[in-house]
């Protein structure tokens, strides 16, 4: 079985019931890594304790969720004029957890699929510690798409690097900022086969077909003077 990373591990733990339709998210389209925006204007820390990366993925056919978290372990918002220009973070992937509240069956534990999804045969905490995204480019929305995270102003493109490979997404956000503090709220989804992560052997595999490649990442980052 392949070494699979971050938004792989999203979906490990999806084999739990049969399906027989497709989940019917969108994922947001992902292309060639892109320069990372300048730096300007005054550079805010993220706020660890603040910030957050949630997951949620499904078993085909929108079957089975599983959620819950990951920490964001560094990382800064650069604002200018009360806008954020640039910015990046780094997702702490030692850090996931599963909310027991997604595993609602009685021979499954949340504990033991967070233990199953370190080792080698998922995430490899060993050798994949850290995943991270970069802004490449945040420009203002004039009209949110009905999915977008409540209040989405501006559409923010970057590069989100996991499993060794750096891809461009674009997604819309809800940016704050001051010059004391900036924020991003936003949702998306992504299809972890543009990054190469396969959980079966191939397309056939029915480990691969039972899982939707479909993945909702939310991310919540606050950084302050």
């Amino acid at each position: 079985m392949k070494k699979i990373s971050v938004i792989a591990l999203v979906g490990v733990g999806l084999l739990m019931a049969s399906c027989t339709k497709e989940k019917s998210a969108e994922a947001s389209a992902a292309g060639q890594e892109q320069a990372v925006a300048e730096s300007k204007g005054e550079v805010l820390a993220v706020d660890t304790v603040a910030s957050v990366v949630n997951w949620k993925a499904y078993h085909k056919g929108g079957f089975a969720p599983r959620w819950g978290t990951l920490n964001v372990k560094s990382g800064d918002l650069s604002v200018e004029g009360n806008q954020v220009s640039a910015g990046n973070f780094v997702i702490d992937m030692t850090s996931i957890k599963v909310d027991p509240a997604s595993v609602t069956e009685k021979d499954k534990k949340p504990e033991d699929l967070v233990t199953h999804l370190k080792t080698p045969d998922f995430f490899n905490v060993e050798k994949n510690p850290v995943s991270d995204f970069k802004i490449t480019r945040v420009a203002d929305l004039k009209e949110a798409p009905k999915d977008a995270v409540a209040g989405a102003n501006k559409t923010i493109s970057g590069n989100l690097t996991l499993l060794g490979k750096t891809m461009n997404v674009t997604f819309p956000a809800k940016v704050e900022a001051t010059a004391n503090s900036a924020s991003i709220d936003a949702k998306f989804t992504v299809n972890r086969a543009d990054w190469g992560i396969k959980f079966g052997t191939s397309e056939a595999d029915p480990a691969e077909w039972m899982i939707s490649k479909d993945i909702e990442i939310g991310v919540n980052v606050k950084a302050k003077k």
